[in-house]
């Protein structure tokens, strides 16, 4: 192989690498996807959520094929404080019925049976290989070396798709180094219960499932959140905030889920349940304002590569897919005209702003620095909502008339007028 020029090179099995792989395979290139890990989903960690529609942009039909764990059809958001929790719930039977929105879905599962998919359109996946730098020619990407012996690898274009931490693309210039304000740490467990244990915990039923979103104590009170998704018999629990927080506060990430876990508004949903996996990484923040350089002679990034992470949304895997898929379209245009220059491929660039990638990134772009310079949002705000609620439920020989001047008193100390009308303008203002 070492003696052989692909087309493209695709490095990193993951949501990314493997529509890009598939896109261009399917347009007739030849190309070969390189994965560090023994298999594709081994070292990839997302919550577990799989947005149906942009998948189907990939793999059309693929429902009725793929690993998928339970219909996601609620969409709970709690805030904790350290003894109680305030929660918001949607359920809607609209979700719960084919075509369904979104799924949950074991990562190592899914990304096996996904890249599968992209060896059936002709790609060739190498597991357990390390790309160690980048090949040069003339002052433009010409492959990737892998430090063994006969380990490089040549192609037209490479496309970097090798997650929030990718070196290679600081080393071909795309970005400089990543700093801890632009990345998140988080951890996750798959907590295994038999699938009856589920369904009662959580009111399922028909083999739907719960997405949860918890903010507040989930994160030591750090920007951030926890989250749980239920699968047919375990439940994937996580949490994780920014780097730079973790490191100033000196917070363990482990610490903070183990913390998060025994949260006694938690701890009955997990109850009894075995860990049987543990995974910690770093994924990508503050997105538009972070993105790198999407392209150059002879080299594309995408996925978490190029910080398309939409954290408000709980969106990564979609945005990956998707701007795996615009690589491919312009790596397969790139072919046809022979010309493989930045110039060409600069045509990735015009598809990402068509599409909803760039729009939603770009709507965001504000809300992280908003959030994080309130950091009494998740903290001060919560715990008087709850005391504010608790002095309304007890029932204590207190008249109402008194207890609402109690409550009136609990929101103006932590809910200062001032502070509040600024902040309101400034959300406003964080949203256009």
């Amino acid at each position: 192989m070492e003696d052989e020029r692909f087309d493209a090179i695709v490095v990193g099995a993951g949501p990314a690498g493997v529509s890009a792989a598939i896109t261009m395979a399917e347009a007739g290139l030849d190309v070969v996807v390189i994965e560090r890990g023994p298999f594709a989903g081994a070292k990839n960690l997302m919550g577990g959520i799989l947005y149906r529609q942009p998948t189907e942009e990939i793999v059309p039909g693929f429902v009725d094929e793929a690993p998928l764990e339970r219909p996601i059809f609620e969409q709970r958001y709690m805030l904790l404080t350290e003894d109680s929790h305030i929660a918001l719930s949607y359920r809607t039977q609209e979700f719960a019925k084919p075509p369904y929105n979104s799924f949950s879905v074991l990562r190592a599962d899914w990304d096996q049976w996904f890249a599968g998919k992209a060896e059936e359109a002709g790609a060739f996946l190498i597991p357990e290989m390390v790309v160690t730098d980048l090949l040069w020619e003339d002052g433009k990407v010409d492959g990737v070396t892998t430090g063994t012996p006969d380990g490089d690898l040549h192609a037209n274009v490479v496309v970097l798709c090798d997650g929030a931490n990718s070196l290679l693309a600081q080393k071909a210039g795309l970005h400089k180094e990543w700093q801890p304000n632009q990345q998140a740490l988080v951890a996750k467990e798959l907590i295994q219960l038999d699938e009856e244990t589920v369904n009662q915990r959580f009111n399922l039923h028909d083999g739907m499932g719960v997405a949860m979103e918890i903010f507040g104590a989930s994160t030591s009170y750090l920007l951030g959140y926890g989250f749980i998704y239920t699968n047919k018999s375990s439940i994937s629990i996580g949490t994780g905030a920014l780097l730079s927080d973790l490191i100033e506060t000196g917070l363990n990430v482990n610490d903070m889920l183990n913390r998060f876990k025994r949260h006694p508004s938690i701890a009955p949903l997990i109850e009894g349940g075995e860990t049987v996996e543990y995974a910690a990484k770093l994924i990508p923040e503050r997105g538009w304002q972070s993105m790198p350089t999407l392209y150059a002679d002879g080299v594309l990034v995408a996925g978490d590569a190029a910080m398309f992470s939409n954290p408000v949304n709980r969106e990564g895997s979609n945005l990956a897919m998707l701007s795996g898929k615009y690589a491919g379209m312009a790596v397969a245009r790139a072919k046809e005209r022979d010309d493989f220059s930045a110039a060409t491929l600069s045509y990735y660039v015009e598809l990402l702003e068509d599409s909803v990638v760039f729009k939603d990134l770009h709507k965001i772009r504000h809300l992280t620095d908003f959030a994080h310079s309130r950091p009494y949002l998740f903290d001060e705000i919560p715990e008087a909502v709850s005391q504010a609620l608790c002095t309304y439920l007890t029932v204590d020989g207190i008249p109402k008339k008194d207890k609402q001047d109690q409550i009136i008193g609990i929101m103006r100390r932590e809910l200062p007028l001032r502070r509040t009308l600024r902040d309101l303008l400034a959300a406003r203002k964080a949203l256009t």
